[in-house]
This record gives C-alpha cells, sequence and structure tokens, in this order.
C-alpha cells in the first residue's frame, strides 16, 4: 500500500511539474525583426534592373536576380555593380509571413549581404538557422551576378 501510495504521489508531481512548464511561444521580436531586416539589407539606392548611371566616369548598374522560390516563401537579391565591383547587396523579397521567418532574415539576411560584399561573389557560407533563405539568396544572387557578368 506505501509503494501505490509513494508511486502515485510521484505521478503527479511529475505531470504538474510537466504541465506548469512554460515554453516561448510569443513572437515578442516580431516587430523589431521586421524593422531591422530591412534596414540592414537595402541601401536605397532606388535603380532599377540594368540601368547605369555616372557623373564620374564609372558606371553604376543595377542587376535584380531571379526570385528563387522556397519552401518559406520567394527570395529575391538586387545587386548594385561599379567598375566591376560590388558595391551594394539588397534583399527586395523575402519570407516575412510570421515572427519565426522575420526573426530568422533580421539576423540572417545582414550576414548574407556583409558575405557577399567581401567575397566579391556568390561563394559565402550559410547561415546556421536559416539554410532555406540561404538557398534562396544564393540561388538569387547567382542570378543578378550572371546578368552582370561577374
Amino acid at each position: 500500500m506505501r509503494r501505490i501510495v509513494l508511486w502515485l504521489m510521484s505521478t503527479l508531481t511529475v505531470l504538474v511539474l510537466l504541465f506548469g512548464y512554460h515554453t516561448s511561444t510569443s513572437s515578442q521580436p516580431a516587430a523589431s525583426a521586421e524593422s531591422s531586416a530591412v534596414a540592414p539589407v537595402s541601401s536605397g539606392t532606388g535603380s532599377s534592373s540594368g540601368s547605369a548611371s555616372g557623373s564620374t566616369g564609372t558606371s553604376t548598374s543595377t542587376f535584380t536576380g531571379d526570385s528563387a522560390s522556397t519552401r518559406w516563401g520567394p527570395v529575391q537579391v538586387e545587386i548594385t555593380v561599379a567598375g566591376g565591383t560590388i558595391t551594394d547587396v539588397s534583399v527586395v523579397d523575402y519570407p516575412s509571413g510570421n515572427g519565426k521567418d522575420q526573426q530568422i532574415n533580421a539576423r540572417a539576411l545582414p550576414v548574407l549581404v556583409q558575405e557577399t560584399l567581401d567575397a566579391q561573389s556568390a561563394d559565402i557560407d550559410m547561415v546556421s538557422g536559416a539554410t532555406v533563405t540561404s538557398d534562396g539568396y544564393l540561388e538569387s544572387l547567382q542570378s543578378a551576378l550572371d546578368q552582370a557578368g561577374l
């Protein structure tokens, strides 16, 4: 009889602890994640695809890569090239349908953009935890690089 009571009390204790555990399901950083994802990944140059301009003799062209379909949504990259060098990278379209997408992309996109500017090619590392976005980014980036002839 004593064993049964001890077993019952232990089981109840475990159940109370299990159901009392609170997980973090709120998307509290969602509002700030979207604004931080947008700011670092676009420069606001505003030039259209394939256009060239320049007052100092150096031609600046902007190339928009094909939209890459991923299971979480499309990813599209736009690059600005001046004198054969990538001077700016903007992520025109990326998954942002929910708080988790916004949180992941707020962290991943600035890293991908900076690595692209550093490497001057599509030979960059993927961001851990953002594999799907990284794949789409690389596919669209390669399309833009092909258009630019780089």
